[in-house]
């Protein structure tokens, strides 16, 4: 007899395990993502939001469960058992070498948490899979996006599980109205097509368009709200400053980072806190807006310093700092960037058979919301300065700061 058990979840009410989860859920390196929040310091702003990592990856794991089932039925694909475990683990697995802190870390400089995956399916947890017939290295290029297999956009791509579950949970558990999602509807309107390049993959049919929209808008608006708000924010600069400190003073070792948990890493941080930065996160002291802007008051083509380079961040914030009187470490820039928040890569099988791409300029022709997706992202990223110590911020000194190129920003800090 098939041996599954069933989990009750707040979002998706029950979860069938089938023996390939209930075979590595109870490794160390699965059940380390109970300790590690999926959305970080954003329970300082919105208290319900101590929701894990472990939640969400059984969430994943469950959506693929039931898109798989809904692509069987259909008669669109027949993988077989060990293929249909194996994409099934690869969504328990996806986010199995997550940082603590939710996105923070790679924001700070660190590898992508894609990347550590392999370092994470070693152990208990990669002779279980060796036993299931799902090899690590099989389910490799499925979490890091590398696949080109038909299902493979079920676990990395602009339909894939991890979305639908995260915006979804996120919203639930953050209680707020922002992340609703026609799940139910995407699901049943999924199917197999050609892609651009010939390759069958995963594909929307045209009912599903609404539904799509729903996914999209949802994403825009918990940016805006969510991930994006000014508290959470504020929170993340402060714990990125403290973390890069932390590694470039030798007090933390950036290799146990990618193992550790919320609450330890934190433990760590405030055990020789010379900034003082642990403490206030601790005790939600935080740093305070000096300057707000939404992105469509400014520029529309800025440099991608201000959100790729931390390194260069962070002796622009000493600099300015020192001009503003304050301490290093007291002041905190602040551009979040997102470019493919609205972006869709995924063939459109129309009603009449023919099959479409919705990408780029193309998925404008079938959907309202590309048309308008350059100025809700930008109405959705905000230029910030956040500060320890209450001081005055020049807003058109800022603005001209962020857009200059990085050469023009390297000479300036030169001088």
């Amino acid at each position: 007899m098939t041996r599954f058990e069933v989990v009750r979840d707040p979002l998706w009410n029950n979860i069938r395990l089938d023996p390939e989860a209930l075979a590595v859920v109870d490794t160390p390196a699965v059940q380390r993502l109970r300790y590690v929040r999926q959305l970080g310091h954003a329970f300082l702003v919105y208290p319900g939001a101590t929701h894990t990592r472990f939640e969400h990856a059984l969430g994943a794991y469950h959506l693929a469960r039931r898109a798989l089932t809904q692509l069987e039925e259909a008669g669109d694909t027949r993988p077989d058992p060990t293929d249909r475990a194996r994409l099934k683990l690869a969504a328990l697995l996806h986010d199995i070498g997550h940082y603590p802190f939710s996105h923070a870390l790679e924001e700070a400089g660190l590898p992508q948490h894609e990347i550590l995956a392999a370092e994470h399916l070693t152990g208990a947890l990669a002779q279980r899979l060796a036993d299931l017939g799902a090899p690590a290295e099989r389910l490799l290029p499925l979490i890091q996006g590398r696949a080109r297999e038909p299902l493979a956009g079920l676990i990395a791509g602009s339909l894939d599980v991890d979305k639908l579950d995260y915006l979804s949970r996120d919203a639930w558990m953050c209680g707020v109205p922002y992340g609703v999602i026609d799940v139910d509807r995407l699901l049943t309107s999924l199917t197999i097509a050609p892609g651009p390049d010939g390759h069958p993959t995963i594909a929307l049919h045209e009912k599903g368009l609404a539904a799509l929209e729903s996914l999209l808008f949802a994403k825009y608006q918990m940016y805006r709200n969510v991930y994006w708000h000014h508290a959470v924010r504020s929170a993340t600069s402060m714990f990125k400053r403290l973390a890069r400190d932390a590694i470039a003073a030798g007090r933390v070792d950036p290799r146990a980072i990618a193992s550790a948990t919320d609450d330890g890493l934190i433990h760590e941080l405030l055990r020789d806190d010379t900034s003082g930065l642990a403490r206030r996160l601790r005790e939600r002291q935080l740093a305070k807006r000096a300057l707000d802007l939404a992105a469509t008051d400014l520029p529309a083509d800025s440099p991608a310093w201000p959100s790729d380079e931390p390194e260069l961040v962070a002796r622009v914030e000493d600099r300015l700092a020192q001009e503003l009187k304050l301490a290093p470490g007291e002041l905190f820039l602040d551009f979040p960037a997102k470019p493919s928040m609205l972006a869709l890569d995924v063939p459109l099988v129309k009603r009449d058979g023919t099959v479409t791409h919705l990408g780029g300029d193309e998925s404008a022709a079938h959907l309202g919301l590309p048309r308008v997706a350059a100025e809700l992202y930008r109405s959705a990223r905000r230029l910030r300065v956040f500060t320890l110590r209450a001081v005055p911020v020049d807003p058109g000194r800022i603005v001209d700061l962020v857009m200059r190129t990085r050469d023009e920003t390297l000479r300036w800090l030169a001088d």
